[in-house]
């Protein structure tokens, strides 16, 4: 494995069990502020333009996203950083001591990704396909920092007038969750929106999957845009909005483009449940059928 990206996932275990990035920029001998560039921007991309690109090309690619790192000084230290960080290791806790890991990490990023919200705070239009019908499901959201700024708000107003409020998770600059419940209380439905951030500030449209439960609870994906409609974050002003259903026949011109993008074959996955004595191929067999009617 390349060095840059063994610094990388020693960097993201480290995070994950509990160092900080201040006392991993002490061990290192590296600015905080370049620490926190070189793991949030500059290594994530570097590692994706390996796909498409030799190694040096990746770098100095992925280096243009910031200002303050530099490639000669990297290059030198790449060494001596692996080799301090395979030295670091987190303090050791029973998991009596320290609860569930998990929870924690989620509250951690949820409480970090309040500063980075400013640059998607506003009201949405989302367009996706229904799960009920051939149409375009147009939905409200909202994205905000809470009112004691302790994690990212999301609401949004589905297609049947009923609200749900949920959090988001902002990670690398890069990728965002966006989570909330969809059925009433005590009743619980993860829904889960995948959305892939742009390189730039302030984007007027982000993109991604949906991943969530249909009526009969069975699993469901499929493509999500989400498009700016204000900066705003005036809750009466949200509170106005409705989500509806757009019939394939009833389309604008405008409305078609996300049609297309979001509700046609292959733009979402689906699976169902076969009554059956026991599982085996077979059922394989009969569930793609029944998806197919």
């Amino acid at each position: 494995m390349d060095e840059l990206t063994e610094i990388y996932k020693r960097i993201e275990y480290l995070r994950n069990n509990g160092v900080k990035m201040k006392e991993i920029a002490d061990r290192i001998d590296m600015a905080p502020s370049v620490l926190s560039a070189l793991y949030s921007s500059v290594l994530p991309a570097y590692i994706d333009l390996l796909r498409t690109r030799t190694p040096d090309e990746a770098l100095d690619d992925s280096l243009a996203l910031v200002n303050n790192v530099s490639k000669k000084r990297l290059l030198n230290n790449i060494a001596s950083i692996k080799l301090l960080l395979q030295e670091m290791e987190p303090e050791q806790q029973s998991e009596a001591e320290s609860g569930n890991s998990f929870i924690k990490l989620l509250g951690k990023e949820m409480k970090e990704s309040v500063r980075d919200v400013f640059n998607y705070s506003g009201i949405y239009l989302s367009y996706s396909l229904s799960s009920s019908t051939d149409s375009l499901k147009i939905e409200p959201y909202m994205i905000c920092a809470s009112e004691n700024s302790e994690y990212v708000k999301v609401g949004v107003i589905n297609a049947y007038k009923s609200m749900h409020w949920g959090s988001g998770i902002i990670s690398n600059h890069q990728n965002s969750y966006l989570m909330f419940n969809e059925r009433d209380l005590p009743q619980f439905a993860l829904v889960t929106i995948y959305l892939q951030l742009p390189h730039y500030e302030f984007p007027n449209m982000l993109k991604g999957l949906y991943l969530c439960l249909d009526y009969n609870h069975n699993p469901i994906a499929r493509r999500i845009v989400m498009v700016k409609q204000s900066d705003s974050i005036d809750m009466n002003e949200f509170l106005k909005m409705e989500g509806r259903l757009v019939p394939k026949a009833e389309l604008t011109p405008e409305l078609e483009a996300y049609y297309n993008y979001t509700c046609q074959e292959g733009d979402y996955i689906k699976t169902c449940t076969v009554p059956s004595p026991k599982l085996d191929e077979t059922d394989l067999e009969r569930e793609k059928k029944l998806l197919m009617i």
